[in-house]
Protein backbone atom coordinates (compact mmCIF):
# COMPACT_ATOMS: atom_id res chain seq x y z
CA UNK A 1 0.00 0.00 0.00
CA UNK A 2 2.80 1.95 0.37
CA UNK A 3 3.66 2.05 -3.20
CA UNK A 4 1.61 5.00 -4.64
CA UNK A 5 -0.36 4.83 -8.43
CA UNK A 6 0.00 8.03 -10.61
CA UNK A 7 -3.41 9.19 -11.83
CA UNK A 8 -4.55 9.46 -15.37
CA UNK A 9 -7.27 10.95 -17.69
CA UNK A 10 -8.71 10.62 -20.90
CA UNK A 11 -11.75 11.64 -22.19
CA UNK A 12 -13.98 9.08 -24.04
CA UNK A 13 -17.00 10.07 -25.90
CA UNK A 14 -17.31 13.45 -23.66
CA UNK A 15 -16.41 12.00 -20.30
CA UNK A 16 -13.36 12.20 -18.48
CA UNK A 17 -11.84 8.22 -17.68
CA UNK A 18 -10.18 8.51 -14.51
CA UNK A 19 -7.13 5.53 -13.86
CA UNK A 20 -4.28 4.80 -11.30
CA UNK A 21 -1.23 3.73 -13.12
CA UNK A 22 1.90 1.49 -11.51
CA UNK A 23 4.86 0.10 -13.12
CA UNK A 24 6.97 1.52 -15.95
CA UNK A 25 5.73 3.02 -19.28
CA UNK A 26 5.96 0.74 -22.14
CA UNK A 27 5.93 -2.42 -20.95
CA UNK A 28 3.42 -5.35 -21.45
CA UNK A 29 -0.02 -3.99 -19.98
CA UNK A 30 -2.68 -5.38 -17.57
CA UNK A 31 -5.75 -3.13 -17.09
CA UNK A 32 -7.73 -4.32 -14.10
CA UNK A 33 -11.75 -3.38 -14.51
CA UNK A 34 -13.92 -3.35 -10.74
CA UNK A 35 -17.24 -4.43 -10.12
CA UNK A 36 -20.56 -2.69 -9.97
CA UNK A 37 -20.36 0.52 -7.49
CA UNK A 38 -16.87 -0.01 -6.98
CA UNK A 39 -13.60 1.89 -8.26
CA UNK A 40 -10.06 1.68 -9.01
CA UNK A 41 -8.96 1.40 -5.91
CA UNK A 42 -10.19 -2.02 -4.90
CA UNK A 43 -6.93 -3.10 -6.85
CA UNK A 44 -4.32 -1.06 -4.89
CA UNK A 45 -2.90 -3.44 -2.81
CA UNK A 46 -2.35 -5.88 -5.69
CA UNK A 47 -1.31 -4.08 -8.82
CA UNK A 48 2.25 -2.94 -7.25
CA UNK A 49 3.11 -6.82 -6.87
CA UNK A 50 2.15 -7.01 -10.89
CA UNK A 51 4.80 -4.60 -11.77
CA UNK A 52 7.64 -7.07 -12.80
CA UNK A 53 7.37 -7.01 -16.37
CA UNK A 54 3.78 -5.38 -16.36
CA UNK A 55 1.99 -1.50 -16.52
CA UNK A 56 -0.48 -2.03 -14.58
CA UNK A 57 -3.75 0.41 -15.09
CA UNK A 58 -6.92 0.73 -13.26
CA UNK A 59 -10.07 2.39 -14.31
CA UNK A 60 -13.16 4.17 -12.72
CA UNK A 61 -15.67 3.13 -15.28
CA UNK A 62 -18.10 5.95 -15.99
CA UNK A 63 -20.48 6.47 -13.21
CA UNK A 64 -17.90 4.85 -10.51
CA UNK A 65 -15.08 6.65 -8.61
CA UNK A 66 -13.57 9.71 -10.12
CA UNK A 67 -14.76 9.35 -13.55
CA UNK A 68 -17.12 11.07 -14.84
CA UNK A 69 -21.05 10.32 -14.99
CA UNK A 70 -23.13 9.79 -17.82
CA UNK A 71 -26.85 9.49 -18.91
CA UNK A 72 -27.09 6.06 -19.49
CA UNK A 73 -24.36 3.25 -19.30
CA UNK A 74 -24.40 0.45 -22.29
CA UNK A 75 -21.65 -2.01 -21.97
CA UNK A 76 -20.20 -0.95 -25.57
CA UNK A 77 -19.67 2.60 -23.62
CA UNK A 78 -17.92 0.89 -20.78
CA UNK A 79 -15.70 -1.49 -23.59
CA UNK A 80 -14.32 1.43 -25.34
CA UNK A 81 -13.72 3.04 -21.69
CA UNK A 82 -11.42 0.01 -21.28
CA UNK A 83 -9.24 0.31 -24.60
CA UNK A 84 -9.12 4.14 -24.63
CA UNK A 85 -7.30 3.85 -20.97
CA UNK A 86 -5.03 1.19 -22.30
CA UNK A 87 -3.96 2.80 -25.19
CA UNK A 88 -4.09 6.11 -23.12
CA UNK A 89 -1.94 4.42 -20.57
CA UNK A 90 1.42 3.94 -21.63
CA UNK A 91 1.43 0.21 -22.15
CA UNK A 92 3.31 -1.47 -25.02
CA UNK A 93 1.12 -3.48 -27.43
CA UNK A 94 -2.43 -5.31 -26.68
CA UNK A 95 -3.29 -5.76 -22.81
CA UNK A 96 -4.44 -7.95 -20.61
CA UNK A 97 -7.77 -7.06 -18.99
CA UNK A 98 -8.41 -8.45 -15.81
CA UNK A 99 -12.17 -7.79 -14.57
CA UNK A 100 -14.19 -9.00 -10.86
CA UNK A 101 -17.95 -9.26 -10.92
CA UNK A 102 -19.70 -6.65 -13.19
CA UNK A 103 -16.22 -5.90 -14.24
CA UNK A 104 -15.99 -8.91 -15.65
CA UNK A 105 -19.41 -8.98 -17.91
CA UNK A 106 -17.73 -5.66 -18.99
CA UNK A 107 -14.39 -7.74 -19.96
CA UNK A 108 -16.39 -9.88 -22.25
CA UNK A 109 -18.12 -7.68 -23.88
CA UNK A 110 -14.55 -5.56 -24.80
CA UNK A 111 -13.29 -8.29 -26.08
CA UNK A 112 -15.98 -9.50 -28.27
CA UNK A 113 -16.51 -5.46 -29.07
CA UNK A 114 -12.74 -5.00 -29.85
CA UNK A 115 -11.67 -8.33 -31.01
CA UNK A 116 -8.71 -6.95 -32.01
CA UNK A 117 -7.31 -4.56 -29.30
CA UNK A 118 -7.11 -7.36 -26.64
CA UNK A 119 -4.46 -10.01 -25.84
CA UNK A 120 -6.40 -11.67 -23.64
CA UNK A 121 -9.18 -11.44 -20.43
CA UNK A 122 -9.49 -13.19 -17.09
CA UNK A 123 -12.93 -13.31 -15.36
CA UNK A 124 -12.91 -12.94 -11.99
CA UNK A 125 -16.30 -14.93 -10.33
CA UNK A 126 -18.51 -13.57 -12.72
CA UNK A 127 -21.83 -15.58 -13.12
CA UNK A 128 -22.35 -14.71 -16.66
CA UNK A 129 -25.77 -16.95 -17.11
CA UNK A 130 -27.58 -14.28 -14.78
CA UNK A 131 -27.50 -10.82 -13.87
CA UNK A 132 -24.68 -9.65 -12.34
CA UNK A 133 -25.04 -9.68 -8.19
CA UNK A 134 -24.74 -5.75 -7.91
CA UNK A 135 -27.60 -5.47 -10.61
CA UNK A 136 -29.83 -7.80 -9.07
CA UNK A 137 -29.44 -6.46 -5.65
CA UNK A 138 -30.42 -3.14 -6.97
CA UNK A 139 -33.08 -4.49 -8.72
CA UNK A 140 -34.79 -5.33 -6.02
CA UNK A 141 -34.35 -3.16 -3.68
CA UNK A 142 -31.80 -4.52 -1.37
CA UNK A 143 -29.31 -3.00 -2.03
CA UNK A 144 -27.74 0.30 -3.92
CA UNK A 145 -30.57 2.73 -3.81
CA UNK A 146 -29.73 6.58 -5.03
CA UNK A 147 -27.12 7.46 -1.96
CA UNK A 148 -28.31 9.92 0.92
CA UNK A 149 -25.68 12.20 1.92
CA UNK A 150 -24.18 11.45 6.01
CA UNK A 151 -23.47 14.55 8.24
CA UNK A 152 -19.85 13.26 8.57
CA UNK A 153 -17.28 11.01 7.05
CA UNK A 154 -16.86 8.65 10.04
CA UNK A 155 -20.53 7.89 9.99
CA UNK A 156 -20.70 7.33 6.43
CA UNK A 157 -17.53 4.91 6.67
CA UNK A 158 -19.51 3.42 9.35
CA UNK A 159 -21.71 2.11 6.64
CA UNK A 160 -19.97 0.69 4.27
CA UNK A 161 -21.03 -2.83 3.21
CA UNK A 162 -20.24 -4.99 -0.04
CA UNK A 163 -22.54 -6.73 -2.29
CA UNK A 164 -22.51 -9.17 -1.62
CA UNK A 165 -21.61 -9.57 2.02
CA UNK A 166 -19.08 -12.52 2.60
CA UNK A 167 -17.19 -14.20 5.48
CA UNK A 168 -13.99 -13.03 5.29
CA UNK A 169 -11.98 -9.67 4.75
CA UNK A 170 -8.44 -7.98 4.94
CA UNK A 171 -9.41 -5.17 7.27
CA UNK A 172 -7.14 -2.75 6.21
CA UNK A 173 -7.62 -3.27 2.41
CA UNK A 174 -11.53 -2.70 3.26
CA UNK A 175 -10.53 0.43 4.62
CA UNK A 176 -8.57 1.55 2.13
CA UNK A 177 -11.47 0.72 -0.29
CA UNK A 178 -14.08 2.55 2.18
CA UNK A 179 -12.16 5.44 2.65
CA UNK A 180 -12.29 5.77 -1.49
CA UNK A 181 -15.79 5.27 -2.22
CA UNK A 182 -16.82 8.52 -0.52
CA UNK A 183 -16.84 12.36 -1.35
CA UNK A 184 -17.93 15.16 0.63
CA UNK A 185 -20.71 17.34 -1.20
CA UNK A 186 -22.30 20.66 0.44
CA UNK A 187 -25.03 18.85 1.69
CA UNK A 188 -22.83 16.03 3.34
CA UNK A 189 -20.52 12.61 2.65
CA UNK A 190 -22.31 10.15 0.01
CA UNK A 191 -20.98 6.98 -2.16
CA UNK A 192 -19.59 8.11 -5.07
CA UNK A 193 -21.42 5.90 -7.59
CA UNK A 194 -24.15 7.28 -9.82
CA UNK A 195 -26.85 4.52 -8.68
CA UNK A 196 -28.29 4.64 -12.87
CA UNK A 197 -25.60 2.13 -13.11
CA UNK A 198 -28.11 -0.67 -12.37
CA UNK A 199 -30.65 0.43 -14.81
CA UNK A 200 -29.57 -1.76 -17.53
CA UNK A 201 -30.00 -5.20 -17.82
CA UNK A 202 -26.56 -7.20 -18.92
CA UNK A 203 -28.31 -10.84 -19.78
CA UNK A 204 -27.17 -10.33 -23.81
CA UNK A 205 -23.03 -11.29 -22.12
CA UNK A 206 -24.46 -14.68 -22.24
CA UNK A 207 -24.31 -14.17 -26.21
CA UNK A 208 -21.68 -12.46 -26.19
CA UNK A 209 -19.23 -15.15 -24.71
CA UNK A 210 -19.65 -16.67 -28.11
CA UNK A 211 -18.03 -13.69 -29.64
CA UNK A 212 -14.33 -13.73 -27.83
CA UNK A 213 -11.64 -14.62 -29.82
CA UNK A 214 -8.86 -14.01 -27.38
CA UNK A 215 -7.21 -16.31 -24.96
CA UNK A 216 -9.41 -16.24 -21.70
CA UNK A 217 -9.48 -17.45 -17.92
CA UNK A 218 -11.82 -18.23 -15.63
CA UNK A 219 -11.12 -17.64 -12.20
CA UNK A 220 -13.93 -19.01 -9.40
CA UNK A 221 -14.00 -18.01 -6.01
CA UNK A 222 -15.11 -21.35 -3.80
CA UNK A 223 -17.79 -19.26 -1.69
CA UNK A 224 -18.07 -16.85 -4.50
CA UNK A 225 -21.26 -16.90 -7.39
CA UNK A 226 -19.65 -18.96 -10.08
CA UNK A 227 -21.01 -22.27 -9.04
CA UNK A 228 -19.75 -25.49 -11.09
CA UNK A 229 -22.83 -25.37 -13.32
CA UNK A 230 -22.22 -21.63 -14.16
CA UNK A 231 -18.69 -22.40 -14.98
CA UNK A 232 -19.15 -25.39 -16.65
CA UNK A 233 -21.68 -23.04 -19.06
CA UNK A 234 -19.20 -20.22 -19.70
CA UNK A 235 -16.91 -22.94 -20.46
CA UNK A 236 -18.86 -24.46 -23.05
CA UNK A 237 -19.88 -20.80 -24.75
CA UNK A 238 -16.29 -20.43 -24.78
CA UNK A 239 -15.91 -23.49 -27.22
CA UNK A 240 -14.45 -25.89 -24.14
CA UNK A 241 -11.44 -23.74 -24.85
CA UNK A 242 -10.25 -21.81 -21.49
CA UNK A 243 -8.98 -22.91 -18.09
CA UNK A 244 -11.07 -22.43 -14.95
CA UNK A 245 -8.93 -22.04 -11.92
CA UNK A 246 -10.90 -22.23 -8.39
CA UNK A 247 -9.05 -19.97 -5.58
CA UNK A 248 -9.62 -21.74 -2.34
CA UNK A 249 -10.97 -20.01 0.51
CA UNK A 250 -12.20 -16.78 -1.28
CA UNK A 251 -16.00 -15.21 -1.31
CA UNK A 252 -17.21 -13.58 -4.11
CA UNK A 253 -15.07 -10.25 -3.97
CA UNK A 254 -11.69 -12.27 -3.68
CA UNK A 255 -8.99 -9.53 -4.05
CA UNK A 256 -10.53 -8.61 -0.41
CA UNK A 257 -10.19 -11.63 1.23
CA UNK A 258 -7.68 -14.23 -0.82
CA UNK A 259 -5.62 -11.59 -2.43
CA UNK A 260 -2.27 -13.61 -2.12
CA UNK A 261 -3.94 -16.25 -3.71
CA UNK A 262 -5.40 -14.60 -6.64
CA UNK A 263 -1.97 -12.67 -7.26
CA UNK A 264 -0.51 -16.27 -7.04
CA UNK A 265 -3.10 -17.42 -9.80
CA UNK A 266 -2.59 -14.45 -11.92
CA UNK A 267 1.30 -14.72 -11.97
CA UNK A 268 1.07 -18.67 -12.97
CA UNK A 269 -1.78 -17.98 -15.67
CA UNK A 270 0.56 -14.84 -17.09
CA UNK A 271 3.53 -17.19 -17.07
CA UNK A 272 2.44 -19.38 -19.04
CA UNK A 273 0.62 -17.63 -21.74
CA UNK A 274 3.68 -15.82 -22.07
CA UNK A 275 5.47 -18.86 -23.34
CA UNK A 276 2.67 -20.92 -24.75
CA UNK A 277 0.94 -21.33 -27.93
CA UNK A 278 -2.81 -20.77 -28.02
CA UNK A 279 -5.09 -23.36 -28.71
CA UNK A 280 -7.37 -22.22 -31.55
CA UNK A 281 -10.82 -23.91 -31.84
Amino acid sequence: MDVHPTDGWVDVRGCRIHYLAWGEPNRPGLVLVHGGAAHAHWWCHLAPQLTSGFRVLALDLSGHGDSDRRDDYPLDMWADEIVAVARHGGIAGKPVVVGHSMGGFVTIATAAFHPHDLEAIVVLDSPVTREDPEVEAARVGHAFRPPRPYPSRAEALARFRTVPAQQHYLPYVLDHVAANSLVETPVGWTWKFDSAIFRARRNEVAELLGEVRCRVALFAAEHGLMTPAVGDYMYERLGRNAPLVMIPEAGHHLMLDQPLLLLTALRTLLADWEHSIPRRQ
